[in-house]
C-alpha cells in the first residue's frame, strides 16, 4: 500500500505488528481491517474541520461494511474459528491452512476494497 500512495517509512511495518491475529491474538477486530483503516488514515490526512472528518468517516464505515459483505465478519476469532490467546490452539492454527485459507484472502480483500475506495487502483 505504501507504494501505491507514495509514503515509504521503516516504521510502518513496525506499527502494524500488534495487529496481527485480531489486535495481540486477541481475536477482536482483523488485523487487515485495522490496518486498511491505518491506510485511509494516512492517504485522507487529518481532517481541516468537522465537516471533512465526517466525509472521511464515511469512507471508513463504506470500507467495513464492503468487507463485512465479502468476508461476513470483522472480528479475527469468527473468520479464523480459533481462539489464539490459547497456545496450543495458536500452534495448531500456525500449523494449519488457515492462514492461506482465511487471512491471506482477508489482506487482499481489505487491500483491494481500500484501493477502490480510494480510487487507487489504476
Amino acid at each position: 500500500m505504501s507504494q501505491k500512495i507514495d509514503i515509504e517509512s521503516d516504521i510502518i511495518p513496525g506499527v502494524a505488528t500488534g495487529l496481527s491475529g485480531g489486535m495481540g491474538l486477541t481475536g477482536t477486530v482483523c488485523g487487515a481491517v485495522s490496518g486498511a483503516v491505518m491506510s485511509i488514515g494516512l492517504v485522507q490526512g487529518p481532517a481541516e474541520n468537522k465537516q471533512i472528518w465526517y466525509q472521511n468517516m464515511t469512507v471508513i464505515q463504506e470500507f467495513r461494511r464492503r468487507f463485512e459483505a465479502e468476508m461476513k465478519t470483522i472480528q479475527c476469532r469468527e473468520l479464523i474459528g480459533v481462539d489464539l490467546t490459547d497456545p496450543e490452539l495458536f500452534a495448531e492454527y500456525i500449523e494449519s491452512e488457515t492462514p492461506k485459507t482465511v487471512c491471506v484472502p482477508a489482506v487482499d480483500t481489505a487491500y483491494r476494497i481500500v484501493l477502490e475506495l480510494l480510487d487507487l487502483d489504476s
